[in-house]
């Protein structure tokens, strides 16, 4: 279960807030939208972080629901907008912290693997690899290893559904720990973490923003990495 609602976006402890933006550090297990079998979402909590602001801040993407790290939020529609056209543009950089069984071939690399939406009546969707799917690239570097583990720094280019996921499994032929639709699923967690985020503003400094390594992460022997731009 998540996190109550001080331990994540108390306001004195948010990665990055200004006039027209805040980053909070979501929990893994909370999901961004409602889910339709109901329960709570971050939308439960857009009222509290309005912190003095007249209107509720709406969050510019997504990430999913088992994974933790920085989520940027947009505190008026103009701000919305703008970001959200950073991100289909590919201006925002962002960083991912993430753990897979066993230690690849190569110590870094560039995964480019286009990806499509797949779906059956008896697994329902995934995202698979497809010669005639979206274009997904994904850089990638070995940070440290624990237990026959890989701690693992994935840069992605783009920004498809499930990308990381699909490509640690495909690229580097072993899922997410933890990660319940294209590996198996560990009562820590899947080991996915938004770690970074940076999209740059015209006229102003850009927003930047980084989350800590999280406690599922220090239970495998991991420690924080100490550089993260590498």
């Amino acid at each position: 279960m998540p996190p109550a609602f001080p331990d994540f976006c108390a306001e004195q402890a948010l990665p990055f807030s200004d006039g027209e933006a805040l980053v909070i550090d979501k929990p893994a297990g909370l999901p961004v939208s409602r889910p339709r079998k109901g329960g709570r979402s971050l939308e439960d909590f857009l009222p509290a972080l309005r912190f003095g602001f007249q209107r509720e801040p709406q969050p510019v993407h997504r990430l999913d629901q088992d994974t933790s790290g920085c989520l940027l939020l947009a505190r008026h529609a103009k701000a919305l907008k703008r970001f959200g056209a950073a991100f289909e543009s590919g201006a925002v950089s962002k960083v991912y912290w993430g753990v897979i069984e066993g230690l690849p071939e190569e110590q870094s690399g560039t995964i480019d693997l286009s990806l499509a939406k797949a779906s059956s009546a008896a697994g329902g969707w995934r995202i698979v690899p497809s010669a005639t799917g979206k274009r997904a690239v994904t850089h990638w570097r070995q940070l440290a290893v624990a237990d026959g583990r890989t701690l693992v720094e994935f840069r992605p280019e783009t920004g498809r559904t499930h990308q990381i996921r699909v490509h640690a499994l495909h690229g580097l032929g072993q899922p997410l720990v933890g990660d319940p639709v294209y590996g198996r699923s560990d009562p820590t967690g899947m080991m996915l973490h938004a770690a970074r985020l940076t999209l740059p503003r015209d006229g102003k400094p850009p927003i930047a923003a980084s989350a800590r390594l999280p406690d599922r992460f220090r239970k495998l022997g991991f420690a924080e990495p100490e550089d993260v731009d590498g």
